[in-house]
């Protein structure tokens, strides 16, 4: 197998981190009930399918390393599911995946920051498109789950017992 460039590394975790938050948002949306952050939530999942097949299409670009490109892929998605698993028991309501969500959208957009960098550095237009694209929906889907976060908090009884 090929060895990857840090920029292909970079890749592979980005288009992992964006599989794993399609299964995120499924897993999520299940425990969520407010229609408004639902409706949100199928968006950013659009949007993290979209993000996937980028990727993949990016690495299906790059003679001898497509394969590469998807293992990595793949073991980031492993790793961010089973953080998922870890934080989202069985005992989670919505307002726990939003916080969650939270967490792994900011590591979304410090990943896809970094791969903008990384391509700035390389002076790629290839990834650094991508990455102009990626970044901004990152911040927006940050924003959105804080956003979503606030709004199912101020439903809470604090009183109520955890």
């Amino acid at each position: 197998m090929a060895e990857l460039t840090k920029i292909e590394d970079k890749l592979g975790e980005v288009l992992g981190l964006a599989k794993a938050g399609e299964d995120a948002i499924t897993k999520v949306s299940k425990l969520v009930e407010d229609e408004a952050v639902l409706q949100e939530l199928a968006a950013m999942q659009e949007e993290a399918a979209e993000t996937a097949r980028r990727c993949e299409e990016l690495a299906g670009s790059l003679e001898g390393r497509k394969t590469a490109i998807l293992d990595k892929g793949r073991e980031t998605k492993g790793e961010a599911v089973e953080m998922m698993r870890t934080y989202l028991g069985d005992d989670a309501e919505g307002l726990d995946g939003l916080e969650f969500l939270t967490m792994a959208e900011a590591g979304e957009v410090g990943h896809w920051e970094i791969l903008g960098k990384l391509a700035e550095r390389a002076d790629d237009p290839r990834f650094a498109e991508l990455a102009a694209w990626a970044t901004p929906i990152q911040e927006r889907h940050l924003a959105t789950v804080r956003q979503g976060s606030l709004a199912l908090a101020s439903q809470e009884d604090p009183a109520e017992a955890a």
